[in-house]
């Protein structure tokens, strides 16, 4: 590279910048022809030491701040994997609470029909046997009754107890109907406050 000869009174200058604590850096010092003045060239090598310690702490900046940058680069990717990671476990929890719900909204559908069948059947069996003693006992005592008239034998206790027992197959079987329509009305009841929820 061709070095640059300075006039006395441009050296006079350069110099007139170090009493005022000014240094000249970078590649202008390369190219200053200091052969024929001493104190331009001390100068000038006091410039290049500084320019050249300035230059390394530049660099050490610049590869501090770029290990920072990679360390943040770093930390941003696994921030994101984690973040999609946990974006996945809450959409699988979802899932896992949405079959959950749906299992147990099925488990409350199928104990409502168990128990709806049980309460049928018992009312069935109820009302089956009721009228199986209602008729029964109307039967036998209706039976009396005419063996009694076609014989001829009257008997006050058997027409007293014929009349009786057809006023109380009747009220029971009023208590039967109530029964029945309580507890259908109990389980309309149930079904309605179960699907508010």
């Amino acid at each position: 590279m061709k070095k640059i000869k300075f006039s006395k009174t441009s050296a006079e200058q350069i110099l007139e910048l170090k009493k005022h604590n000014i240094r000249i850096e970078g590649n202008f010092l390369k190219v200053i022809d200091t052969s024929d003045n001493e104190e331009l060239s001390n100068y000038v090598n006091e410039c290049i030491e500084i320019d050249t310690e300035t230059r390394k702490k530049r660099l050490e900046v610049t590869r501090k701040v770029q290990d920072q940058n990679k360390e943040l680069i770093d930390w941003k990717n696994k921030n994101e994997k984690a973040q999609k990671d946990l974006q996945v476990a809450l959409e699988e929890a979802n899932k896992a609470k949405a079959a959950a719900e749906k299992a147990k909204n099925n488990a409350e559908e199928d104990l409502d029909l168990l128990v709806k069948k049980n309460q049928n059947e018992l009312v069935n069996k109820i009302v089956s046997t009721s009228l199986i003693v209602i008729l029964g006992v109307g039967a036998i005592t209706s039976g009396l009754y005419f063996y009694t008239i076609v014989t001829g034998n009257e008997n006050q206790i058997i027409e007293s107890s014929w009349a009786n027992m057809f006023s109380i197959l009747l009220t029971n079987s009023f208590s039967i109907i109530g029964t029945i329509m309580g507890v259908k009305h109990m389980q309309s009841t149930n079904d309605t406050t179960k699907k508010k929820r």
